[in-house]
């Protein structure tokens, strides 16, 4: 039997050993699930699916330490931040609950023409059938939610791939599921390796397949979808923000070292590429280098700890290599640019790097914000948009017909005014465009997407 060792990112120390699933154990969670759906009597009703998502919820706050204890070792996110993170999973749970009630379906208009004479018609939705999930590693608790709740929202069953490097959250939250009165079958956590996982894109008995992760591996695995299979991925970006001179720079500082730096700009919308006026580029450089100077690296478990380790230390030594390329093709840096240890980098600040690096082109994923100076607004908007990402992004001003004018330009699913990139609630359409991914994943979104409509009309003589 192979296993999985589930290792710290702080320092690499095995926390546990856990089984990966078979072919014929995958073969066999698809084909349960399968059958649960086409045997309509063990459909959960609404009712029902309410009463176990009340207790998830009350569940989850039992036992929120544990998860957060659990999510911040395995994954390295600093506890501050996966306790916030762990009250947005439980309010996803709430949202869910939420709209239930809302997934509904309308009349369609019959009888003004004569081939549609003595006719009723409605629409209704009902599950999409089995979901399949492959999930990412840097929101071991939130992630696991978006992708599993709204399929047991909608009654679809759903099988979840966990990221390798945080499987252990994954486990908790299915078993606090079936704790919740979820029968067996309808979640099902499947730690297993990527030929095993192909399975869940290539069976035909899969009608929904939900992937977070990268584009290379997302697109992929779309090509290997069965016909007839739906699907949204959520790829990663190189989140752009403009700075206007008019910028208010006290309150926007904060804002920026926060998008950048949250989980060591472990996030598909960090903070990455800062386009400044050159008028104000010398004092927006000298107080976010004197912020991020004051952020603490350290264990995750510890509430003073900023910034944690990154997921693996190849990613360090990654991180540390495009770094060097910007160095070297004449970016200054302004602070950071080295190692800590092999699992830490320090937070980074590059200053004009040229639009060829890693770092100007590519997904850094890592602590690196580069901050580029700016004469003209729509050269920034040029250089923002000329990549193939295009997720969320930025632009701080206090004119409103030039913020208005800049959200119009960019190519972005979203464009924050006055607010990091990394800004999100789980009722707003999230998602990328391009190659930053297909479809939206917000809580409603994705239960609309694990649904499906069905319309019946009816024939009378007495209409």
């Amino acid at each position: 039997m192979s296993t999985l060792e589930v290792n710290a990112p702080f320092d690499q120390k095995l926390i546990k050993e856990i089984p990966l699933a078979t072919s014929q154990e995958m073969t066999a969670a698809i084909d349960r699930a399968h059958a649960l759906f086409l045997d309509q009597s063990q459909w959960l009703p609404k009712h029902k699916r309410v009463e176990i998502l009340e207790n998830v919820v009350f569940l989850m706050e039992e036992r929120s330490d544990e998860i957060i204890q659990t999510s911040a070792q395995e994954g390295g996110k600093p506890w501050v931040d996966t306790e916030i993170e762990m009250k947005r999973a439980i309010n996803g749970v709430k949202l869910a609950i939420e709209n239930i009630g809302h997934l509904k379906g309308e009349e369609v208009a019959m009888g003004h023409t004569a081939s549609s004479a003595n006719r009723m018609a409605y629409t209704m939705r009902e599950p999409i059938g089995v979901v399949a999930s492959v999930s990412a590693f840097n929101h071991p608790i939130n992630l696991i939610i978006h992708q599993t709740i709204p399929a047991i929202a909608v009654g679809s069953p759903v099988i979840i791939k966990p990221a390798p490097t945080t499987p252990l959250t994954c486990l908790l939250l299915v078993d606090i599921f079936e704790s919740a009165g979820l029968p067996k079958g309808w979640c099902t956590a499947m730690p297993c390796d990527n030929e095993v996982a192909e399975q869940l894109v290539t069976s035909p008995k899969v009608n929904f397949f939900s992937f977070i992760g990268s584009a290379k591996v997302g697109w992929y695995l779309r090509s290997k979808l069965s016909p007839g299979t739906r699907c949204a991925l959520e790829h990663g970006g190189a989140a752009p923000v403009i700075i206007e001179p008019d910028a208010d720079i006290k309150s926007m500082i904060p804002a920026l070292v926060k998008g950048g730096y949250y989980h060591s700009g472990q996030v598909c919308v960090s903070v990455q590429r800062v386009y400044v006026h050159e008028s104000i580029i010398d004092e927006v450089t000298e107080e976010m280098d004197s912020q991020i100077r004051a952020l603490i690296s350290g264990d995750p478990l510890d509430k003073k700890t900023d910034l944690g380790p990154l997921i693996l230390p190849k990613e360090v030594d990654r991180v540390h290599e495009w770094v060097e390329e910007a160095r070297e093709s004449g970016a200054k840096v302004v602070c950071g640019g080295k190692k800590i240890s092999d699992y830490f980098y320090e937070p980074t600040l590059l200053l004009n790097p040229s639009d060829k690096c890693k770092v100007s082109s590519q997904e850094i994923f890592g602590p690196v914000v580069c901050l580029y100076s700016y004469t003209d607004r729509q050269e920034a908007i040029d250089r923002a948009n000329s990549l193939e990402f295009a997720f969320q992004s930025s632009v701080f001003t206090k004119n409103i017909d030039v913020a208005l004018d800049t959200v119009k330009k960019l190519n972005s699913t979203a464009v924050m005014v006055n607010d990091h990139t990394a800004f999100r609630v789980d009722w707003m359409p999230f998602g990328g465009r391009d190659s930053s991914g297909l479809g939206l994943g917000s809580i409603p979104h994705s239960m609309h997407d694990m649904s499906r409509e069905k319309l019946m009309v009816i024939k009378s003589d007495v209409l």
